[in-house]
C-alpha cells in the first residue's frame, strides 16, 4: 500500500489527523489551503486533489463528513477490485466508516484508525460482520484467482446453504478459525492451492504466499528470456504466478533490471542475499555447482536464494531449470513468506529537492518520496524545513560544506538495502547534491553502490521562486552563475561573466557573497554594466519561503556585497528588462517580443 493521504478541511480536524498519523507513519496530512496550515502538502481545490489522489491510487483519509469524499470521487468511481482504500473519520475520531476499497485494505485500515483514536471501525463488508473473515481480502500475500467468485460465496453462506473448504496446502487456519459453517460438500466451495487453477462461478480460489522464486542470470540478459523461463516452468508444474510471494537471488544482481522486471509483472517484491548467505544452503541444494562457486562465492544462486527466502522449513519442489542466460528454481515453505523479513530490498536512495522550504512549494514527487524514505540526510535546516514530514525517521546531518560526506552518508545507507532521502533546498540538481551522488558512483570503484538504484526529484529552485516572487524576469533567455570559487576557479567564473554579459543573458547569481568572499559580487556588477544600463533592475530574493523572506529591487549600478548574503538570490535583469508599478503593484519582467505583435484595443 501506498502511503495515505490524510485529509483535512479545518484546524478542528487537525488533532485526530495528527494521531492517525503517528500510528501510520508513512502517511502525510494534506490541509487546505487558507484554512489549515502546518501540513506535509496543500491543496486549493478539495474535489480536484481528492480525484488526482485516487487516480494515483493513493489511499485517503478523509477526516471530515463521508460526504465530501462521496460527491467528490463519484465520478471517477469504475473497477472496486482496482480502487484504492477510501475511509471516512469523524473530526472527533468516533467513528471510521471504509467506503471504499474494502478489497484493497480498507477495512483493516479502518480498524488502524479506530485503534489510534479510540473510536469505531463501522465495517459493513457482510462477510466480515457475519463470520469475522473477509473472503474478498484475505491476510497479507494472499491472492485470488477468480474475485469475482467471493462475492457469489459470501451470499450463499449468507443464504445459509454449504460451503466447503478444500485446503491443498495447510495453509487455511485463517478460514478454519472464522465463524464460516463449512460443510463436508457442497454446491460453493473455497478452494487454497498453490496450483494454477482458474476457480469456476461457484468455487473461489484463494493462493498462500508460499512459493519461492529463485533466479539466477547473465549480467545483461534481456528481461523476456528470463520471463519466459520463469513462465514456462511454472505452467510446466502447474504451479499459480500467483503463489509466487518474493523473486530472490544473489546481491550482486539487485541492479540487474531483468530481475526486477521479473518482480514487477508478478506483481511481488525483489529481495536479495550475500554469497555467505546462499552458501549457507549448500547441503540442501539439488544441484551445487564449483563452478558458479568460483564466479559468485556460492554454490548454487537460484536454488539457494529459493531456499534462503523460504526459510529451515521450506522444500525445494523445483530444481535449477536453466536458459541460455538464466536460471530459475522453486522452493515452497512451511508458513506464508512476509518478504520484508527475508534477505533484503535493492537500496533506493532519492535526491530530493524540497524547494525553498515553504510546504506549499514541495511538490508532491518530493513529499512521497520523503514520506517513503526510512532516513534522512541531509543539512540540519533542510532537515527542520520539513517540518512533521520528518517526524519519527532517523536524521542523518552535517554541516554546511560538508556536502560530500551527506551523499557518502546516503549511499552507504541506500547500499544496505534501505530507502533513503538526501534532502537538498530548492532543486536537487542545481548547485546541490544530485550532481555530487552521480560523480561519486562514476568514481568510487564501489560495486554496492552500483547497485543502489537512484532517483532524482526535482524541487523548485530559487532562481524560480524569485522570479514568481518578482514577477516574470526570466521569461527570456537567462543563465545561472555561482560565484563561489571554492570548487570552480575564479578565472572560469570571470570567462562566463564575461559571456553572459555579451551574450545579454539574465543572469541569477548564487552563492552571491559570504563573510570571507565580499568583492566578486562587485566584480560580477561591473562586468554586467559593460554590457547593459545601470538602471537594469536587479532582484535581491532572500529567505525565499520561509520567515523572513524579503524581496527589493535595486539599480545594478547601485548593488553593493551589503545587499546581500549566502541566502539571497540576486537576479540581474538583461538590457530589456524593466521595473514597472501598477497601482500598489510593482512588478520586474523581461519582454521575449511580443510588443510587436501585440494588439492593444484603445477606448476611445
Amino acid at each position: 500500500m501506498t502511503s495515505p493521504a490524510i485529509i483535512v478541511l479545518s484546524d478542528a480536524a487537525l488533532p485526530v489527523a495528527r494521531r492517525i498519523q503517528a500510528a501510520l507513519p508513512a502517511a502525510e496530512i494534506h490541509g487546505l489551503e487558507g484554512r489549515v496550515r502546518d501540513v506535509d502538502q496543500g491543496f486549493g481545490k478539495t474535489k480536484r486533489h481528492l480525484r488526482e489522489l485516487f487516480q494515483q491510487e493513493r489511499p485517503i483519509i478523509g477526516v471530515c463528513a463521508a460526504g465530501i469524499l462521496i460527491r467528490a470521487l463519484a465520478k471517477v468511481l469504475d473497477d472496486k477490485w482496482s480502487e484504492p482504500p477510501v475511509v471516512a473519520v469523524a473530526l472527533d475520531g468516533s467513528s471510521a466508516v471504509p467506503l471504499l476499497g474494502g478489497h484493497h485494505g480498507a477495512n483493516e485500515l479502518a480498524r488502524l484508525i479506530a485503534q489510534a483514536t479510540q473510536g469505531f471501525a463501522a465495517v459493513t463488508t457482510a462477510g466480515d460482520l457475519a463470520f469475522g473473515a473477509a473472503l474478498d481480502e484475505p491476510p497479507p500475500g494472499w491472492r485470488i484467482s477468480n474475485p469475482q467468485t467471493a462475492k457469489t460465496v459470501v451470499s450463499a453462506l449468507l443464504a445459509g446453504q454449504k460451503v466447503t473448504l478444500d485446503d491443498e496446502t495447510g495453509a487455511a487456519d485463517w478460514l478454519r478459525a472464522s465463524a464460516i459453517p463449512f460443510a463436508e460438500s457442497g454446491e460453493y466451495g473455497i478452494r487454497v492451492t498453490l496450483r494454477d487453477l482458474a476457480g469456476s462461478a461457484g468455487e473461489l480460489v484463494m493462493h498462500p504466499p508460499r512459493l519461492v522464486l529463485g533466479v539466477g542470470c547473465e549480467r545483461d540478459t534481456p528481461a523476456e528470456e528470463l520471463l519466459a523461463l520463469v513462465r514456462e516452468t511454472l505452467a510446466v508444474r502447474g504451479l499459480s504466478p500467483q503463489a509466487v510471494a518474493c523473486v530472490a537471488s544473489l546481491d550482486l544482481k539487485a541492479d540487474e533490471a531483468a530481475v526486477h522486471a521479473l518482480a514487477k509483472a508478478l506483481d511481488v517484491p525483489a529481495r536479495f542475499f550475500t554469497a555467505e548467505e546462499l552458501e549457507a544452503q549448500a547441503p540442501r541444494l539439488a544441484t551445487p555447482s564449483d563452478v558458479v562457486f568460483r564466479e559468485t562465492g556460492c554454490h548454487g544462486v537460484s536454488e539457494g536464494a529459493a531456499l534462503a527466502a523460504a526459510g529451515p522449513g521450506a522444500e525445494l519442489i523445483v530444481a535449477k531449470v536453466k536458459a541460455r542466460r538464466a536460471t530459475c528454481a522453486i522452493a515452497k515453505a512451511d508458513h506464508d513468506i512476509q518478504p520484508a523479513t527475508v534477505g533484503r530490498a535493492r537500496g533506493k536512495l532519492f535526491v530530493v529537492g524540497i524547494g525553498p522550504g515553504n510546504d506549499d512549494w514541495r511538490t508532491p514527487e518530493a513529499s512521497r518520496a520523503v514520506a517513503e524514505a526510512e532516513d534522512l540526510v541531509g543539512y540540519g535546516l533542510y532537515l527542520d524545513l520539513l517540518g512533521e514530514a520528518a517526524a519519527g525517521k532517523p536524521r542523518h546531518e552535517s554541516a554546511l560544506g560538508e556536502e560530500e560526506d551527506r551523499a557518502r552518508i546516503a549511499l552507504e545507507l541506500a547500499a544496505q538495502g534501505k530507502t533513503v532521502a538526501l534532502v537538498c533546498s530548492g532543486d536537487a540538481g542545481i548547485y546541490a547534491l544530485a550532481t555530487l551522488v552521480m560523480e561519486l558512483l562514476d568514481r568510487a570503484d564501489r560495486p554496492d553502490w552500483n547497485r543502489v538504484e537512484v532517483q532524482v526529484c526535482p524541487g523548485i529552485s530559487a532562481i524560480q521562486a524569485a522570479a514568481a516572487r518578482a514577477g516574470a524576469p526570466i521569461n527570456h533567455d537567462f543563465c545561472t552563475i555561482s560565484l563561489s570559487n571554492l570548487l570552480t576557479p575564479w578565472e572560469v567564473i570571470e570567462k562566463r561573466l564575461k559571456a553572459a554579459a555579451e551574450g545579454d543573458f539574465v543572469v541569477a547569481f548564487y552563492n552571491p557573497v559570504s563573510k570571507r568572499r565580499r568583492e566578486q559580487l562587485t566584480i560580477a556588477r561591473d562586468i554586467l554594466l559593460t554590457g547593459r544600463p545601470g538602471t537594469t533592475p536587479v532582484i535581491l530574493a532572500r529567505n525565499l519561503g520561509r520567515p523572513g523572506e524579503s524581496v527589493e529591487t535595486v539599480p545594478l549600478a547601485e548593488l553593493t556585497p551589503d545587499m546581500a548574503d549566502m541566502l539571497t538570490l540576486v537576479l540581474v535583469g538583461n538590457s530589456e528588462t524593466r521595473a514597472v508599478k501598477r497601482g500598489v503593484q510593482r512588478h520586474v519582467y523581461t519582454p521575449r517580443g511580443y510588443g510587436g505583435k501585440m494588439k492593444v484595443k484603445v477606448k476611445g
